[in-house]
């Protein structure tokens, strides 16, 4: 008789398995003591791999070996969603019981909170090791992005930090331009990660000239230069106390989009008809698993329309798109497809 399958055990079994722990870049550079903290409680409670990847390809090559362990992301919403694209390309989502330690700040990790993971670092790694393993439903679009929460139309305001110097836009390998979170920090210079292995086997190159990690260049920034740079910072602040409160920037509402949205075939608006605001979700109501809620709510007077459906296809003027914590696009359309309990989320036990 051969062997079981260690892919396809049961859903409560998964705990028995040892981890595969993919710790982000990010997560390291922003907050090192939770990244420890996570470490240390997993090492304890299971037979543990750690992997520092430096890039995607990394990430992707350590999910290739894996095995039978588990997969566990250290990192913030950016880190989950490569993960979990990763995997879906692979064909091998379905059969991988996933978990996620939040690291980051509020905004970075509220699509793993909404998920129901907690955002404590040593609830979370506890969580890892004796929750539950959850069916989750999933958004994929026609070019093979995923969405696990929802998507929105428009993306919302561009901020300055979301454009790189020369008006290069950060992307990820599949078109997503990815704003780095405003705590990251500086990013980190070549050779400072140890690919997979120990954390504790991490070592903090720097350059015994300068202090620099990574053996690199030091900042461009020179003590003359931080001060001109503190000094347009200052010039650069709302002026405080002058008018009795503090002046604010107001952004304009968004213009409205001629989109024509389809769900499941049934048309819900067409050109002919702006709309100001697109939501797409998985279905949160009990029972309503398989089916997305598509929310459209249009410029003229009247209330939003809503709709349940398996398939929803938006096409019209270039657009861009909110997907979780990525925007993604311009794209002229867009079909987003769902795919019934196709992943699988380790949560806390429900009671």
């Amino acid at each position: 008789m051969s062997a079981p399958d260690p892919w396809h055990s049961p859903p409560d079994t998964v705990r028995e398995r040892p981890l595969l722990v993919v710790i982000d870049p990010a997560a390291r550079r922003t907050d090192g003591e939770s990244v420890r903290i996570a470490k240390d409680v997993l090492c304890a409670g299971a037979q543990t791999k750690i992997c520092l990847p430096d890039g995607p390809d990394e990430v992707e090559r350590a999910l290739a070996r894996r095995g039978a362990r588990r997969p566990v992301v250290v990192g913030d919403d950016r880190a989950l969603l490569r993960v979990v694209e990763l995997l879906h390309r692979r064909r091998e989502l379905a059969d991988a019981a996933l978990s996620v330690v939040p690291v980051g700040g509020p905004a970075t990790v509220a699509l793993a909170q909404s998920l129901g993971v907690p955002t404590d670092p040593v609830t979370a790694a506890r969580t890892v090791l004796d929750g539950a393993a959850y069916p989750r439903d999933l958004l994929v679009d026609d070019s093979g992005g995923v969405v696990l929460g929802g998507l929105r139309i428009p993306s919302g305001p561009r901020t300055d930090s979301s454009v790189r110097p020369g008006g290069q836009e950060p992307y990820d390998r599949h078109g997503a331009q990815e704003p780095p979170p405003p705590d990251s920090g500086p990013p980190a210079g070549p050779g400072t990660g140890t690919g997979t292995g120990s954390l504790n086997g991490h070592r903090d190159r720097r350059d015994p000239g300068t202090g620099a990690a990574g053996g690199g260049s030091p900042p461009w920034w020179t003590p003359a230069a931080r001060t001109a740079r503190t000094a347009l910072t200052l010039l650069s602040l709302p002026v405080i106390g002058l008018t009795g409160g503090s002046r604010r920037r107001v952004h304009p509402p968004p213009p409205p989009h001629r989109l024509r949205i389809e769900a499941d075939g049934v048309l819900l608006t067409d050109l002919d008809r702006p709309v100001t605001r697109v939501s797409v979700s998985t279905a949160a109501a009990p029972g309503e698993g398989g089916l997305a809620e598509v929310v459209v709510h249009p410029h003229a007077a009247g209330g939003p329309v809503r709709a349940l459906a398996r398939a929803v296809t938006v096409s019209g003027q270039d657009f861009r798109y909110r997907a979780d914590a990525l925007v993604r696009g311009p794209v002229r359309s867009r079909t987003w497809t769902v795919l019934t309990e196709a992943w699988t989320l380790i949560l806390p036990h429900r009671t």
